[in-house]
């Protein structure tokens, strides 16, 4: 997951992912310019967080919080774990 330590949608989405006991790389774009570049080339989008599940860009976290409601992030987490 590509975030900042300061976008209320990362802390959602860390405590989302805390909460089912995922374990997720947090990689900090605040913290070196160089890993917004990235993230923006891999996702094709500007905002934070972006998160992928294995190889598959879920999105943001309204995209994330959408999976949840439907019951499907479970699933996709445990094909990837």
């Amino acid at each position: 997951m590509y975030s900042t330590g300061i976008c209320p949608y990362c802390t959602r989405a860390r405590m989302l992912f805390e909460a089912k006991g995922v374990e997720f790389e947090d990689i900090r774009v605040d913290l070196d310019p160089s890993l917004r570049v990235t993230m923006e080339e891999r996702s094709g989008r500007h905002t934070v967080p972006q998160i992928w599940v294995g190889d598959k860009h879920v999105g943001g976290f309204s995209d994330l919080w959408e999976l949840e409601s439907r019951g499907e992030l479970d699933e996709l987490l445990n094909q990837n774990s």
